[in-house]
């Protein structure tokens, strides 16, 4: 029993919850290996190219960090049951909690990905090769890790991708609420625009580098060693300013191209926030606007890079604009359901030529109906429930306002249960008369909240008057509970002693009287006591009555 306690559900909460988490971290992670394309630089004034050192290792602790992710991710899918394909025959299928069986599955499909994923190598490459190498060595030592890093992010995507379909299949959206949702979409844009902006920084360098060598190897005396800063070997590196310039101000850059404003602003800087957010900026710049800015020139591979932005930025504005929408959708759905409505009821009013005063309460009505539910059927919900669960809701919003009725308090339970099945929110707008004095009752109201005026003249006699008022907790039409306990009443409904008004917006509960429920011009229950195939709320007061009747 031990062993499966420790099986985790794949469709449990904790796993949803994980899968989320995990989800943000892959993306933080994926933007803090961009970290590393940044520590390249250029040395102006000597005409050399040097690694930052201090980068590199915040850049590798960083990364260490969101590791701690991925090994996690890994435990737990040696934890994380699954269910056999044989057993989906019949509904959702058997969770299989084999630890031997979890293992063996995850080994032979997604266990050489994560692996791949979580492996350190930029951090071996920074903290245990990077300071064993010198002169030329440690630009090569830079082309080994930006094609590290940027191999690794297939893995991490290839991960992340899958692993979002499934969050959003299960649960529909990764965030419960709208603005989440459409500020994790918004976050998802905002780091593919500092990656971009780090391969547009990285690629700039590389290709200032290969006009450097290039350069080099066609001049004299010239030696690929002096290029970069710590060699030992020195040379006047002068002739690059005029082989490899970056001061040109034409429209199209013939050696550069697209790399040029990086080159001439910030890849001299020694500051690593001017890079991040200059760089930054331009990712996101073009993105939006998939890249049409750009002014390349003949290289291929500036080129290639180019229609990988313009592809990019087509892509993820599109998911980015469809998703909010989506969740934006889930927030205002209502709102626009509740403006037809409105528009719908004034037309309706307007056809059959209602006067103004009834004109406002429908309205009014309808405005605090609206402000009460936010357009959600409570009805509709609870029906769509299992038994058993719709017995608890309704026991937990009923029994406490019926147990305020003192006949109530030792009644059976299956009876309560009746009756709490039977009541229904109702809303009364302030001035609503519920209950009008002489009327025959036939049906009783539980105040939930709001404050009403209970009040009789006595049947009409000159001079009497007598009112109290009903807050919440109480309750009107009890003449139908003392009708229904005398076993000598007769079969017309009883008529009410007291007319009831609201003073404010009142929620409350009652029977509805639908179906075989109304009673007619004089009085009569027609065919009361059956709603709806089952027993009703006066056919638990009979049965009340009766039992009352036999002990006594």
């Amino acid at each position: 029993m031990k062993s499966k306690a420790r099986v985790l559900d794949p469709q449990g909460p904790f796993l949803q919850a994980w899968n989320k988490i995990f989800v943000i971290s892959c993306l933080i992670s994926v933007s803090v290996d961009s970290l590393f394309f940044y520590a390249p630089a250029v040395d102006g004034h000597n005409n050399c190219l040097y690694l930052d050192d201090n980068l590199e290792k915040i850049a590798s602790i960083l990364r260490s960090l969101t590791d701690i992710f991925y090994l996690l991710r890994i435990i737990f899918q040696f934890r994380t049951g699954f269910t056999a394909s044989s057993s989906r025959v019949f509904g959702r299928g058997i969770l299989v909690e084999d630890k031997i069986e979890i293992a063996k599955r995850y080994l032979t499909t997604y266990f050489l990905i994560d692996f791949l994923a979580v492996l350190p190598l930029p951090q071996v490459f920074v903290l245990l090769v990077r300071p064993h190498l010198q002169g030329s060595e440690i630009m090569t030592e830079k082309n080994i890790l930006m094609l590290i890093v940027i191999c690794q992010y297939v893995p991490r995507l290839v991960r992340i991708i899958p692993l979002y379909i499934q969050i959003t299949r299960s649960a529909g959206t990764v965030m419960d609420t709208a603005w989440p949702g459409a500020a994790f979409n918004l976050l998802v844009y905002i780091l593919a625009s500092h990656v971009l902006g780090a391969l547009w920084y990285i690629l700039a360098i590389q290709r200032e580098d290969t006009c450097w060598r290039e350069a080099c190897n066609g001049q004299d005396g010239c030696d690929l060693a002096s290029l970069y800063c710590g060699s030992t070997v020195f040379g006047n590196n002068t002739f690059l300013q005029d082989a490899c310039p970056t001061n040109g101000g034409a429209d199209i850059d013939p050696i550069f191209g697209i790399y040029l404003p990086v080159l001439q602003n910030v890849s001299q800087s020694t500051g690593f926030l001017a890079k991040l957010f200059y760089c930054f900026w331009w990712g996101l710049q073009n993105l939006c606007s998939y890249g049409q800015n750009l002014k390349t020139s003949t290289y291929i591979w500036e080129n290639l890079f180019a229609v990988f932005v313009s592809t990019s930025g087509l892509v993820l504005v599109a998911l980015l604009i469809g998703n909010v929408q989506t969740y934006l959708q889930s927030t205002y759905g209502h709102i626009e359901e509740m403006r037809v409505k409105r528009r719908d009821t004034q037309q309706w009013m307007a056809h059959r030529l209602l006067p103004e005063y009834i004109k406002e309460r429908i309205l009014r009505h309808n405005q605090y109906k609206w402000q009460e539910t936010q357009g959600v059927d409570e009805e509709d919900l609870l029906i769509n429930l299992p038994k058993d669960l719709r017995r608890d809701v309704k026991r937990h919003l009923c029994l406490s306002l019926l147990m305020r009725v003192p006949m109530f308090e030792n009644m059976d339970d299956q009876l309560l249960d009746a009756m709490c099945d039977r009541l229904k929110p109702m809303l009364y707008t302030e001035g609503s008369c519920i209950i009008h004095e002489g009327v025959p009752v036939n049906e009783m109201f539980f105040v939930m909240r709001g404050t009403l005026e209970s009040m009789t003249t006595n049947g009409g006699k000159m001079g009497f008057f007598n009112s109290n008022v009903l807050k919440g907790g109480d309750f009107c039409g009890e003449e139908l509970l003392t009708w229904a306990l005398d076993p000598m009443s007769g079969s017309n409904l009883p008529s009410s002693t007291r007319a009831v008004k609201t003073l404010s917006e009142v929620q409350g509960l009652w029977p509805p009287s639908t179906g075989g429920s109304t009673a007619n011009s004089s009085g009569t229950p027609s065919d009361f006591t059956h709603i709806n195939g089952g027993p009703g709320l006066l056919a638990s007061y009979r049965q009340l009555g009766t039992g009352t009747a036999g002990r006594r």
